[in-house]
């Protein structure tokens, strides 16, 4: 049938050349006689392709020289116990609850010591993103940690909370290298990649080189050690070879794209088709604060059940795949990452115009 609009939250769509590319090579990566499958994670070959993918992550968040990149496993989720573990000097931390994924890594961090909820939008269905410019931070927390993009809800931080101080810890999995981003705002921002970077299995670390020591929590397994990782850049064990591969193509496909800034421009200009739409439309409506809107995650609903199901049987139909709602919140969600074509977005617009006058 061809390829689809696959409009899922992840693992999400891949650029269609980084796929043709990973194809080509599928047998025998630059005349090895092998594939990336099949490599040492020791051998020349693969240790080329990990560093030549840091050095492009680098280049194009402009990492500063005092932070780690680190290749993980273990899905963010996994990063939900490692950040207390590893940063919880007085077993403190501040928590901001904008979704899903921050609540559950607040309710992780109290398996490790005191996790204080600073600030929630749990109120209104985290619709939107409370003000955090002059929160109420205790002097002794250990950091402040967000979840940056949330994908279930489509929210977004447009400011990054004011932490007074406090070491500020993001997940990013679902806006990850959709704009530019001032790393040293941040004491770590990690995220899984399956969204907008790479195929499920690896997830990015990006930590400030000061909060990597072996001062972490009693019981700390050493694969959840970040200083583990980071002596043994990324190879302390066999990493996600295959994937950390297609992340790098992925790399190298957003800096022919023109880099952070063009991904943004690209990213503003889908989102805004969409978002036009629903503001006009008499049958759809965006469930998110226009201020907080996500250019990554579009969640929107017709206000009846079973008008929403009808809505995605049809469309998936249509050859737009993906559409249906996070289990929680019900109603449609379209996910626009990087690699989503504009004309992926302008299809999905006109099948909903075209709904929606069948369904007035």
């Amino acid at each position: 049938m061809g390829r689809v609009y696959n409009f899922s939250a992840g693992p999400a769509v891949l650029p269609e050349e980084v796929l043709k590319e990973a194809a080509e090579e599928m047998l025998d990566y630059k005349g090895t006689g092998m594939s990336v499958m099949e490599m040492s994670h020791r051998s020349k070959a693969f240790d080329d392709i990990i560093k030549e993918a840091e050095k492009d992550i680098r280049e194009l968040m402009n990492i500063p020289d005092n932070y780690k990149v680190l290749f993980l496993q273990g899905g963010a989720s996994q990063q939900f116990a490692a950040v207390p573990m590893n940063l919880m000097k007085n077993k403190k931390a501040g928590y901001i609850v904008t979704g899903q994924w921050a609540k559950k890594a607040y309710q992780e961090a109290k398996i490790y010591g005191e996790a204080v909820e600073l600030a929630s939008s749990a109120d209104k269905t985290f619709s939107y993103i409370p003000d955090c410019s002059d929160l109420d931070i205790p002097d002794d927390l250990d950091y402040v940690y967000i979840c940056e993009n949330n994908t279930i809800y489509g929210t977004k931080y447009k400011t990054l909370p004011n932490t007074k101080g406090k070491i500020l810890v993001a997940d990013v999995s679902s806006c990850f290298l959709s704009e530019p981003v001032d790393v040293t705002k941040y004491g770590v921002i990690y995220g899984g990649v399956q969204k907008n970077v790479g195929p499920a299995g690896v997830v990015i670390a990006i930590v400030r080189e000061d909060l990597i020591s072996d001062d972490v929590l009693e019981g700390t397994p050493t694969m959840l050690k970040w200083k583990t990782q980071a002596d043994a850049d990324s190879l302390y064990n066999t990493p996600p070879c295959y994937g950390i591969y297609i992340c790098g193509k992925v790399f190298k496909w957003i800096k022919k794209m023109g880099g952070l800034e063009a991904m943004k421009a690209h990213n503003e200009k889908k989102a805004k088709i969409l978002y036009d739409f629903l503001d006009q439309s008499k049958l759809f409506k965006g469930t998110v604060e226009p201020k907080d809107r996500s250019l990554m995650n579009v969640p929107f609903i017709t206000g009846d059940a079973e008008l929403d199901k009808k809505f995605v049987a049809e469309a998936k139909a249509a050859g737009f795949e993906n559409l249906k709602g996070h289990r929680t919140v019900g109603g449609m969600r379209a996910s626009i990452y990087n690699a989503m074509p504009i004309e992926g977005v302008e299809k999905l617009v006109e099948f909903m115009k075209k709904f929606e006058a069948e369904n007035a």
